[in-house]
């Protein structure tokens, strides 16, 4: 059996960026094992016996792996970088925090619960449906959501070819509103899901908050706040996953 570990999981686990950047990197020659080019992620190292470098920079030891909860406000990017100038979250983020990646993203117009970790390796595997995390949102709508169309829902439904898994539904209350607040739930997290869902069933999201990512919940943490989970409870969540 080979030694090491995969060369992108090294350079995640470094909190220097995700497991799918370090692949990206890799494949356009920014990373040196033992001062050769690789271009290609299918390769398996030794921190202790070799040498890695991106962009001619020695990749630092692995730091100790820490997980945040923050509260994502309206209007920012969940990127590092964005072309078109937007906030993101990482622009926003207490200054004396490390660098960070997240769990997934929240897009421009939703906001509540976003984990954050210095470990890629640990936010790839946190993202997965195998986990078995919830994801729990509150939803503004502008329409009514049927007993049918909610049980339709839970068996899960294809759009534009696309299958989406079991999503569990609960209206806040009944209402004869043309708004009303629902509760999605759901494993799988794929891009814009919820909104892609509602528009489906011809309702009009004009709110969505992220309010609970597995045990985590969003709670009482303000707008733009951050809390550090303790080393405890990530030294388990890394044993569970």
């Amino acid at each position: 059996m080979e030694k090491g570990e995969r060369i992108a999981k090294v350079m995640a686990a470094s909190g220097l960026c995700s497991r799918r950047e370090a692949e990206r990197w890799i494949e356009a020659g920014r990373v040196k094992v033992d001062d050769k080019i690789i271009t290609s992620p299918a390769l398996n190292v030794n921190t202790a016996t070799q040498k890695i470098e991106v962009d001619d920079t020695p990749l630092k030891e692995r730091e100790k792996t820490r997980l945040w909860l923050y509260h994502k406000p309206l209007g920012l990017i969940t990127s590092h970088k964005d072309p078109e100038g937007r906030g993101t979250v990482f622009e926003h983020l207490p200054k004396n925090m490390p660098r960070v990646v997240s769990v997934g993203r929240l897009d421009l117009n939703s906001e509540g619960l976003l984990l954050l970790t210095n470990n890629g390796d640990l936010a790839q595997k946190m993202m997965l449906p195998a986990t078995g995390w919830i994801r729990r949102y509150r939803v503004r709508v502008y329409g009514q959501i049927s007993d049918e169309q909610i049980a339709q829902l839970k068996k899960g439904v294809t759009i534009d070819d696309e299958r989406f898994a079991s999503i569990e539904v609960t209206r806040e209350k009944e209402t004869k509103s043309k708004n009303q607040w629902l509760t999605f739930s759901l494993k799988e997290g794929k891009n814009r899901e919820i909104r892609r869902v509602c528009d489906f069933l011809g309702l009009d999201v004009n709110r969505l908050i992220r309010t609970a990512y597995g045990k985590f919940e969003l709670g009482t943490l303000a707008e733009s706040a951050v809390s550090e989970v303790s080393s405890g409870t990530v030294k388990k969540i890394m044993e569970e996953i």
